[in-house]
Parts: C-alpha cells; sequence; structure tokens
C-alpha cells in the first residue's frame, strides 16, 4: 500500500527522498510527506495529493540535512487531507514516524493515551503509534530503540515504519511486521524503502527485513534485532533489478510499455526451463517436491484480484494435463473460512508482489494444517517466496503500472509450466505430446508480439465504445477467466463498470442488459467451444447488442456476425489466454487515455495490498 522512503548518511537527504516518493508513488498517491533533520531541527512537510504537490509546497523551505524519511500515503484510516499525511509527530513533536500497515487495536490504544493527556492531530492509527512510543520510553526512562521494541508488542496488526527522533539526529529506526521494507546498504549511507525501486540508483546491496525485527540504522553501522531482543546477524542480497526497467523508456504510461515488454517477459520466464526438443520441464523451484507430486490428493490455489484469474487458468491447465483436481480459492475469504486441508493437498500461493496480505494470512493457516506450500511470486526475497516451502519466481521484471499486464502473463506462464511439470513427474502426458506443447510454448512470445501489432485497429474500437457506461466480456473454457481479467482492466482504469462472465452464463441473467448501447467483448477463438460462442454472438446481435470479438487470425463466421473483429495468432487451446489477454490489454489502455484517466495510478487502487 503506502511507500517508504527513509535515507541516512552524507549525501544531501532531500533529494533522494524525493526522487524515492516519486518512484514509489504506484503505492500510494493521496498524500505524500517528508521529514528532516539538520542543525535547524526537524522539519516535516507534508500536503495532500501527488509528490508533484509536496514538491511544489516545500521548494522555498529549508530542505537540508544528510537524515530524511518519506511517505506516499493509500488512506485507511482518515480521509486524504493535509492533516492526515505523514509522517506523524509525538505528544512533545520529538518524534517522527511514517507507517504502512494497519494498527488493529488504535482505537483502545487512543483512549488509554488520551486519559493520560495526549492530543491527536489527525484521525490515523499511525499517529497512536507514535504517541504510545513517547509514552513508554517516559514512563520506563529508556532509550528510544527500547521503547519502539516495547511498543511493538502492545500492538496488533501489520506494520512498516521509520522512526526519527530530532534529539538524536544521527539514527532512524525501522521495523516491520507483514508490510514489506528493505535497506539498501551503501558505503556510509544506508537507504530504506518498500520495495527496491528508490534504492537501486544508489546500491545493490539490500538487507530485507524480516517479521518481528527492528533495526537501529546510523550512516555506519545497523544493528537488527528481533522483538525479542536477540541480535540478528541480516543476509546482504544483491539486486537483479536495473535502473532502466524503472523508466517508461519512450512510452507515455508504464501501462503501455509493460504491455509491450511481454514477449521478453515471457521468454525470461520460460528461460532454462523448458527443452522443447527433449520435452522435459525444469523447475529447480519445486524440485524437490517431484515425489510428492505423485501422491497428492489435491492443489488449492489461493490469490487475490488478477492473480486469481491466472489461478482459474491454472486449473483448466492441471486438471486437463495433470489431472489433479484444483480449487482456485479468493485468499480474503478461504482466510475466513475452517476449510478441509490436509498434509497431502498443496496450496500454490499466487502474488506480484510477495507481500498481498490476505495471501499471506492464507499460507499460514494452511501451513498450519500440514499443507505444503508453492509460491509464484515476481519479487525477490518477498514475503510469500520465505513463508512458502518451495516456488517458482516469474521474472516479469517490476511492473510499476498499478493495473496488472505482464505479471498476469507471466503468472499464467509459470502455472503452464507447472501444469506440463506435474504431469511430467506423474506420468499423464505422453513424451510425444510434451514435445509439441513446449515447441509451440517456445513461440508464444513472437506470436504476442504479432498481437500487438493490432494496436492501431484496438485504438479505433476504442474510440467507438470509449463513452460507454457498461461493458459485458464473455468467454468460454480458459477464455472465461481472459473475460475476468479483461474486465477487472476496464474497471480499474476506465473506470466503466464492466463484468466478466463465462459465454453460457448469459442466458441465466446478464441478456437482459443486452441492448444498442452495451458493447460485449466475446473470446471467439477457434477451440473446442468455438460453434457454442458463434450461438451466443448470434443471440446478442439479435438484441442488438455491440460485439467486439478476439478470433483467431483468418476467422470467417465472426466476422460476418461481430462489429469489430481482432484478430491474434492461431495457437492450441492451452495458450489461448497468454494470447487472447493482449487485446484485452491493449482496449481497456487506450480507452482509459481516450476517457482522461490516469492509467497508471486509477483512482483508489494500489498495487500491493498489504492490509486487510
Amino acid at each position: 500500500m503506502c511507500g517508504i522512503v527513509g535515507y541516512i548518511g552524507y549525501r544531501e537527504a532531500w533529494p533522494i527522498v524525493l526522487k524515492g516518493l516519486k518512484r514509489l508513488e504506484y503505492r500510494g498517491y493521496d498524500s505524500a510527506g517528508i521529514a528532516l533533520i539538520n542543525e535547524s531541527g526537524q522539519h516535516i512537510y507534508k500536503k495532500a495529493g501527488k509528490v508533484a504537490v509536496l514538491e511544489e509546497f516545500a521548494a522555498d523551505q529549508d530542505r537540508t540535512g544528510t537524515i530524511g524519511m518519506g511517505h506516499t500515503r493509500w488512506a485507511t484510516h482518515g480521509v486524504p487531507s493535509d492533516r492526515n499525511s505523514h509522517p506523524h509527530t509525538s505528544n512533545n513533536d520529538k518524534l517522527a514516524i511514517i507507517h504502512n500497515g494497519i494498527i488493529e487495536n488504535y482505537a483502545t490504544l487512543k483512549e488509554e493515551l488520551m486519559g493520560r493527556g495526549h492530543e491527536f492531530k489527525s484521525d490515523t492509527d499511525t499517529e497512536v503509534l507514535i504517541h504510545l512510543i513517547e509514552e513508554i520510553q517516559n514512563i520506563e526512562q529508556i532509550d528510544l530503540l527500547e521503547a519502539v521494541r516495547l511498543a511493538l508488542h502492545e500492538v496488533s496488526g501489520a506494520y512498516a515504519i521509520v522512526i526519527m527522533d530530532r534529539e538524536n539526529p544521527d539514527r532512524l529506526i525501522a521495523a516491520r511486521k507483514g508490510s514489506p521494507m528493505v535497506i539498501g546498504v551503501g558505503k556510509g549511507e544506508y537507504f530504506i524503502a518498500s520495495d527496491a525501486t528508490p534504492i537501486i540508483e544508489y546500491t545493490k546491496n539490500v538487507i530485507y527485513l524480516k517479521d518481528n525485527e527492528i533495526a537501529l540504522i546510523t550512516k555506519n553501522d545497523l544493528l537488527v534485532k528481533q522483538l525479542d531482543n536477540v541480535v540478528q546477524t541480516p543476509l546482504i542480497q544483491e539486486l537483479e533489478l536495473k535502473l532502466e526497467m524503472l523508466e517508461k523508456g519512450g512510452y507515455d504510461h508504464f501501462m503501455l510499455k509493460e504491455i509491450y515488454e511481454q514477449p521478453r517477459s515471457i521468454r525470461d520466464c520460460m528461460r532454462g526451463r523448458i527443452y522443447p526438443e527433449e520435452g522435459k520441464v525444469q523447475l529447480g523451484g519445486i524440485k524437490e517436491f517431484a515425489d510428492k507430486l505423485k501422491n497428492i490428493d489435491r492443489i488449492i490455489i489461493v490469490a487475490c484480484g488478477t492473480s486469481w484469474h491466472a489461478g482459474l487458468v491454472g486449473e483448466y491447465l492441471i486438471e486437463e494435463y495433470a489431472r489433479i483436481p484444483v480449487e482456485v480459492e479468493y485468499a480474503s475469504e478461504f482466510r475466513y473460512r475452517n476449510p478441509i486441508i490436509t498434509e497431502k493437498d498443496v496450496v500454490i500461493a499466487i502474488s506480484q508482489s510477495g507481500e498481498t496480505a490476505d495471501t499471506m494470512a492464507a499460507i499460514e493457516m494452511a501451513k498450519e494444517r500440514g499443507a505444503t506450500i508453492f509460491g509464484i511470486c515476481n519479487v525477490a526475497g518477498a514475503s510469500i517466496p520465505r513463508l512458502s516451502h518451495a516456488g517458482v519466481y516469474t521474472h516479469a521484471g517490476p511492473e510499476i503500472g498499478v493495473a496488472s499486464t505482464k505479471a498476469f502473463t507471466a503468472q499464467v506462464t509459470v502455472l503452464t509450466l507447472m501444469a506440463f511439470y506435474m504431469a511430467q513427474q506423474r506420468g499423464a502426458i505422453t513424451q510425444s505430446k510434451l514435445v509439441e506443447l513446449l515447441t509451440e510454448l517456445n513461440e508464444i512470445p513472437d506470436k504476442i508480439q504479432v498481437a500487438l501489432e493490432s494496436n492501431e485497429l484496438i485504438k479505433e474500437v476504442s474510440e467507438k465504445i470509449k463513452d460507454s457506461r457498461n461493458c459485458l466480456f464473455l468467454g468460454r473454457g480458459s477464455g472465461f477467466p481472459v473475460a475476468l481479467e479483461g474486465a477487472l482492466k476496464l474497471k480499474e482504469i476506465s473506470y466503466i463498470h464492466a463484468e466478466g462472465y463465462p459465454a453460457a452464463e448469459m442466458k441465466h441473467g446478464p441478456i437482459a442488459l443486452i441492448d444498442e448501447e452495451m458493447p460485449v467483448v466475446f473470446i471467439a477463438t477457434q477451440n473446442s467451444s468455438y460453434e457454442k460462442v458463434i450461438s451466443n454472438i448470434q443471440e446478442v446481435k439479435a438484441r442488438k447488442g455491440k460485439v467486439i470479438a478476439i478470433v483467431t487470425e483468418g476467422d470467417v463466421e465472426v466476422k460476418k456476425m461481430a462489429d469489430y473483429c481482432i484478430e491474434i495468432p492461431d495457437a492450441n487451446e492451452a495458450f489461448l489466454p497468454l494470447l487472447a489477454t493482449i487485446p484485452l490489454q491493449l482496449l481497456s489502455y487506450h480507452i482509459a487515455v481516450m476517457r482522461g484517466c490516469n492509467v497508471d495510478q486509477p483512482r483508489n487502487l494500489a498495487k500491493s495490498v498489504t492490509v486487510e
């Protein structure tokens, strides 16, 4: 959710923190703030709105200092406003805090602190935490690190925090539980951030702070403890991230850049994992569980949002090729049920960021009940890979656009590989069939490149339907999750109400909505359900609906009926989701641009949902 940046060292902190906030604005965007300490004291600048608003506000202020921290907020407690923006200060104004997460018992703590004379300036849970730390420090007469450690024992919920003390201007304190935090290690300097994107410009050496760890950071030293006061030896890792990955590279938006990166990202995802000529899939991340996969009862896939749609595609593929029963669950619902889970189950958790709060909670519950956990994630060092027994990285590279594009197709690619790998291990597929499938899978990046060539046609179609208030997406088989994902993309970035349905379910309700004002997008490729989809198109046309069809290259039948046809290359039905998704991404992008929407930072959304 929110974005956090911190710096301590020999350089001026303001430009480093400000640039970091700009890199993290996809995480939180309704307000921003920066705190600095210099010889004249502690200075806090914060404003509702984008980081640019903060930059303009502080342009003529004192911005000197070699220690600083900043925050971009995605509102939870309290409306977006100057007063609710971070950083927040303690009752005596000596301490300042920035926070990502939710303190669930803040109301009880706030009432108790008010009874002790504390006065609050905001509606946030975060301000309560810094007041609590001050109160403990005063009562116990202890240093700030110990006060933070004790205070964190009193709170429930999730947090990543950074704290600054104006009376000790040579240190920062950071801690995390359930929300991500990475520390960049330089020479005579340290960097703190919610993810590595603000850090890569300065150092490739990072430490991923673990749950229930607290760090005392000076410009020359780093001390890491667990909340039980046991000193830790942190592992320094080297980032694979490259700075150019974080730039738009000539594209108007990150989303468009990331759509066009998919031939590369999918190929990177497959590299070293498939051997078409041998008919072999190799997944080193789950290799040690190869024997277990031969005897499992079922697979449960848990995910949220776009990752859940990828999981639905995985269900089709795993059941078709590996012949293992699969259930796909919303992590946010799964964790609050009392599901039947045994040691013969494998739970696959899917998350682009690897920090999705509900998915992490679902993993913890499944582990407690004996299940084996596989993680599918895009971010090395994230929480979900650490919580999982094994897993597979997608290698899609950083995804800055809030609406997921290349992360979705990378997740689908990994699930495709896993389906074939499991089929291979269980003897559920012949060698000749695997050679055939892997040979075609190896060609999919080139076919996606061809699909991208329909961009100008899609732009023309977008112009025709951009003013629609509603839209329906329909598909059958694995085209159904594609329809769901297409509808979600349109909702997310253009604010048009859109719904995805199995095409056969149209007659069970949605058909009542269809008239000449209703665009209906069909996944109508030539596969096993082609004739059935043609019948559904005829039903829509009989009610004067506008039909936009995603069709196989060279299609004749659908073109006779549809108002607009967008072609994709012919491919095995197993790879339909990878190809059919591309025009839907471009469709939603162009419609959003034409409607004047903020494509990369759609309203009310954040990239990583690290709170419940």
